[in-house]
């Protein structure tokens, strides 16, 4: 089931790698907009809201879990890549063991301060207790998404992408049956839709585990390796760190901008609730492929081959063109009827509001897929400070033109003219350091694959 992304014809290679993330793509999104759905179908738009504003929250929890998962999953690349197994073995539990500790602090720190962060966006008093009891649930939940995050971060840095994709088709898949179950037949409202949540991930999790540590006893090594070790630590966490900066400071970004669309009530509140969720559908989507072109440039790194990263910059671009068409199409011109499956009985504010949010925004698809690519080279290589540069330039052109658009006569209309804004020069640096990387005077390797 390994991979070695280090031979072959490049775009070969990274499309047989990637073709499984596509799969995983769809169950992830199922995963991502499961409880949005059975909420505002099952429960009410107030409950829609409830989870959309608790989602926000939620995703800075995540920004750590992906940190941890991008830092192992670089690594062990490398690695894997340059044949240091029993260095690649003490990476992945000097990881595990890392996040461990992380997921343990967060977890106090959620326990305690998620009220208090609910207020600070302005969480209107009819979705507050709904907000609070979803995230207190999620959080004893933790430790199911860090470890998760490791395991498929081991299997994508073996040049596996197939067996995540298995687990998180069955566990998206089950998660929205229990979902149904829970809101439906027991009566739980959002409760019910979180406890679903909970325990989806905690089995995926589990088995995930079991598969990785199988997995890595059937690598042979030449002597004993510890089981960890600060130099791999401080190198997990060149890229670790950066990559939870990033993911953290968009989602408390998000989250102010979530405190903005709050005053204008709970119809612009659910419309962006059902509209955000579609955008990120994309945007994990184009992530997830850059991950993969993340892995194949760590991968080629470790092996000190170079000339395959432009080619594999190529085939990622077209990758993720081939992904951005249907979506710009779909949600351009039936965004109305795809919003009405988050929203029962829908105000036209709410269907009104998902509209000009996804009119304005999915133009510009073609755009930041680039960008994420590009993303996913510089993070590979360990250019860090370039990846960081760019998309910090996005977050803070997207927060402070949110607001201040916020006050025009636009109203909630001008906080989405802020995402392609952010979007467009964020993605311009991006592209130009990724053309500025090592690889720009090699040349590409022979189709017979080097």
């Amino acid at each position: 089931m390994n991979r070695d992304l280090t031979v072959g014809r490049p775009e070969t290679v990274l499309w047989r790698f990637c073709l499984p993330l596509f799969g995983s793509i769809l169950f992830q999104q199922l995963y991502n907009i499961a409880d949005s759905f059975v909420a505002g179908k099952f429960i009410g738009e107030t409950a829609l809201a409830s989870v959309g504003n608790s989602y926000e929250v939620t995703l800075i929890f995540l920004a750590f879990a992906f940190g941890c998962n991008m830092g192992c999953s670089v690594v062990v690349s490398q690695l894997f890549g340059a044949r240091e197994y029993g260095t690649m073995k003490t990476a992945v539990s000097t990881a595990s063991i890392a996040s461990a500790v992380l997921c343990a602090a967060l977890m106090v720190t959620g326990v305690l301060g998620c009220g208090e962060l609910l207020r600070l966006i302005n969480t209107p008093e009819e979705a507050f207790s709904a907000s609070k009891l979803y995230l207190d649930i999620y959080i004893w939940g933790l430790p199911f998404v860090f470890f998760y995050n490791i395991a498929t971060g081991v299997f994508s840095a073996l040049g596996d992408s197939r067996t995540p994709f298995l687990f998180l088709a069955a566990s998206s898949t089950s998660n929205i049956a229990v979902d149904i179950l829970f809101v439906t037949v027991f009566d739980m409202g959002v409760a019910g839709v979180a406890w679903a949540t909970f325990l989806c991930q905690g089995v995926s999790c589990v088995l995930a585990v079991g598969a990785v540590f199988l997995r890595l006893r059937s690598i042979e090594t030449q002597e004993p390796h510890p089981l960890f070790s600060l130099f791999l630590l401080r190198k997990i966490a060149l890229i670790a760190i950066p990559s939870i900066l990033q993911q953290s400071f968009i989602s408390v970004g998000n989250i102010f901008i979530q405190g903005v669309i709050n005053g204008f009530g709970t119809g612009v509140m659910a419309g962006y609730s059902a509209a955000v969720k579609l955008n990120n559908l994309v945007i994990t989507s184009f992530t997830t492929l850059g991950n993969g072109v993340s892995n194949y440039t760590a991968q080629n790194v470790g092996a000190k081959k170079l000339s395959r990263v432009r080619s594999g910059f190529r085939a990622g671009v077209k990758l993720v063109w081939l992904l951005s068409l249907p979506l710009f199409l779909l949600y351009f011109f039936a965004g109305r009827h795809v919003l009405r499956l988050f929203l029962d009985q829908p105000t036209e504010t709410a269907l009104q509001t998902g509209v000009y949010f996804l009119r304005i925004l999915s133009p510009f698809y073609f755009l930041v897929s680039v960008k994420l690519v590009a993303d996913g080279i510089l993070r590979g290589s360990g250019r860090m400070l370039h990846f960081m540069t760019s998309t910090f330039t996005d977050l803070v052109l997207r927060v402070a033109l949110a607001a201040a658009l916020a006050e025009t006569a636009l109203g909630s209309t001008g906080i989405w003219c802020a995402w392609p804004i952010g979007w467009t020069i964020a993605s311009v640096m991006s592209i130009l350091f990724y053309r500025a990387g090592p690889w720009r005077n090699a040349g590409d390797p022979e189709e017979s694959g080097i």
